[in-house]
């Protein structure tokens, strides 16, 4: 079923994901105040091109590269495991859209390794550009607010297209904890994360480094 899923989405835009999913039961159950559910599809021409490189500058700057893992920041998570100090996130874009579409929020073994099988999947029959695209549809920028055209309807009042390289790199600066972070109201931290952001868009390239994904 997974295999048919991963196929069809290769044309076929989701109408939700299973952390929408998760987000819009937890939200029936525990009821937060001011509670909101944003999702807005944008084809990969109605989104700035600074949006899709801030958010490979800050998640995944092999992403044009690789075929679905970075074994090299994957050994370097395992050897900060080992030695006991805060693990640093490896996981790819690719990686990411996979438990995003499918899967559930967590760090098991178990459920790491169903990722991986559907990461396989996911670059065997996706473009790269593919991929990106659904990631910044799907990817959340905050609490109820998935993709970054609901993201940028929500924090800067305009489409996706419009969005400038300082509002596209602070809303990547969100994405390690988008419920603990916050577009809106900035910590120190999140403005450090943009700022680095911003530079390494420039080191990159700037929208040169993702115009020719395949």
């Amino acid at each position: 079923m997974t295999v048919i899923s991963v196929v069809a989405l290769r044309w076929i835009n989701p109408p939700f994901t299973a952390f929408m999913i998760a987000d819009r039961v937890g939200a029936l159950v525990t009821r937060p105040p001011g509670h909101e559910f944003a999702y807005e599809w944008r084809d990969w021409e109605g989104i700035s091109k600074y949006a899709a490189i801030a958010v490979v500058a800050a998640e995944d700057q092999k992403f044009p590269e690789h075929r679905g893992f970075d074994f090299k920041q994957i050994d370097k998570a395992l050897a900060d495991r080992e030695r006991g100090r805060r693990v640093r996130g490896a996981s790819t874009i690719s990686q990411q859209v996979a438990k995003n579409l499918f899967l559930w929020r967590g760090q098991s073994w178990f459920r790491k390794g169903i990722e991986a099988g559907i990461t396989v999947l996911i670059e065997a029959a996706w473009s790269k550009q593919r991929i990106l695209e659904m990631y910044l549809n799907i990817a959340q920028f905050g609490r109820g607010t998935y993709g970054v055209q609901a993201a940028s309807q929500r924090f800067f009042r305009k489409d996706a297209a419009r969005l400038t390289q300082a509002e596209a790199a602070l809303l990547a600066a969100v994405l390690p904890a988008p419920t603990r972070f916050k577009v809106d109201a900035p910590s120190n931290y999140v403005r450090r994360r943009q700022a680095w952001i911003q530079r390494q868009m420039a080191s990159l390239g700037g929208g040169s480094y993702i115009s020719n994904l395949d």
